[in-house]
């Protein structure tokens, strides 16, 4: 079977009885031992009979000695060959298992939160590889980007049902990691329906997320804590938020005692989002949301002397893939210039990549050298990430995606 013909939503019972087994090359166990949750093509001893198997396969990982490692999700397609979901291979993966794994994600976030506005379960961080689920209250946004969890999508959707009984599933299943897995593409409302965007409650604040149309699953609930830090500095300050989409930090900024925001977005819809955000929040006149392109848009700010006490540049991801990283770099140094340009002296900058092919210590030097290039010196006062909803699984260090740097300029 190609990737181009993989079945998806096949629910049949597995038995670890009759699953079929992979075995690894000699010595190729130690860094899943080690608690790594991957296994690539290069370390799987791939014979006729592992290319047969159909992406997303249910299978027993084996070492070289036919010792047993773990249950796993197969594809023998990828170089992302396997995906560790249990070290237990007597324990059926089913309806059952996904109601134990998502519900021990759900204890967690309601010990961290109290409303239901968050990430409810972060992939292979809450042991569920491929698996984004984001809580908005009622309404649940599920984004299967592994063949593996496509395949039993459907008792996902089962658990999901039996833990929280939502109103309606949304089915974000537009993402560019699908495609390596040779899964189509689908945006779709699963279970009940939608007239429109639904409210996001955060901080004390009360936004708006396209879950159909917007960004991703219709929200960031990652930069949480940063809006909150960021907002905590803002009373007094005139703002400005490149990339704004539809708000988040330009409006807690705003609702915090900034004197005036300026947001900047390509996104028509996004800014539509962000003013009806404004008002629902009381800080309409406080906020002005402007379309444009950001890198151009701070360089004429810059070029007509407009400074401003807090500066925020939270892009999208410039690197798609590893080979992205040297131009991402590039950009993000010559977002820093633009940025600290725009910053008054004894302002403050945040700066964010949430590109995983970009190491911590990379996007700082980029940063560290963008500063340079706009003549401009300070210090870093706060290096976060996350917030608590994206948690980071120790030994998978692409679940530490998210990085900002939040500096006080000279």
């Amino acid at each position: 079977m190609s990737p181009d013909t993989i079945a998806v939503h096949e629910t049949a019972a597995d038995d670890p009885a009759t699953r079929r087994s992979i075995t690894l090359l000699a010595g190729r166990h130690r860094r899943a031992e080690g608690g790594h949750p991957w296994i690539y093509s290069n370390e799987v001893q791939m014979d006729a009979a592992a290319k047969a198997l159909a992406p997303g396969s249910l299978v027993t990982l084996r070492r070289a000695d036919e010792s047993a490692l773990g249950v796993a999700m197969f594809n023998p397609h990828t170089l992302l060959a396997a995906r560790l979901l249990d070290r237990d291979i007597a324990r059926p993966i089913g309806r059952r298992f996904l109601v134990r794994r998502i519900g021990r994600a759900l204890k967690l976030r309601e010990r961290l939160f109290d409303t239901p506005f968050y990430r409810l379960v972060h992939a292979e961080a809450d042991g569920l590889p491929g698996l984004v689920v984001d809580r908005f209250g009622a309404v649940l946004v599920v984004q299967s980007n592994a063949a593996g969890m496509a395949r039993i999508e459907p008792l996902v959707l089962d658990a999901l049902g039996e833990l929280l009984s939502p109103d309606a599933i949304v089915l974000r299943n537009d993402s560019p990691a699908r495609a390596l897995e040779g899964l189509s593409s689908e945006v779709r409302v699963a279970k009940g329906s939608l007239d429109g965007p639904v409210p996001v409650h955060e901080n004390g604040a009360v936004f708006r997320a396209d879950l159909l149309d917007g960004q991703k699953t219709g929200w960031f609930f990652d930069q949480r804590d940063n809006r909150r830090f960021i907002a905590a500095l803002a009373r007094g300050a005139r703002v400005l938020d490149l990339y704004c989409f539809t708000g988040g930090f330009a409006v807690q900024a705003a609702r915090a005692g900034a004197a005036a925001v300026l947001g900047i977005d390509r996104s028509a819809a996004a800014l539509a989002l962000a003013a009806e955000a404004g008002e629902l929040n009381g800080v309409g006149q406080t906020c002005l949301f402007r379309r444009g392109e950001a890198f151009a848009e701070a360089g004429g700010l810059a070029a007509h002397g407009e400074r401003f006490d807090i500066v925020i540049a939270d892009p999208p991801a410039f690197a798609k893939s590893r080979k992205d990283g040297p131009a991402a770099l590039r950009a993000y140094r010559k977002l820093a210039r633009l940025a600290a340009s725009v910053t008054a002296g004894g302002g403050i900058m945040l700066l964010a990549s949430c590109s995983f092919h970009v190491g911590a210590a990379e996007f700082a030097e980029a940063v560290r050298r963008g500063l340079a290039d706009a003549g401009r010196a300070g210090r870093i006062l706060r290096a976060a990430g996350a917030d608590a909803d994206h948690p980071i699984h120790p030994a998978l260090p692409e679940t530490a995606y998210l990085k900002t740097l939040t500096l006080g300029l000279d």
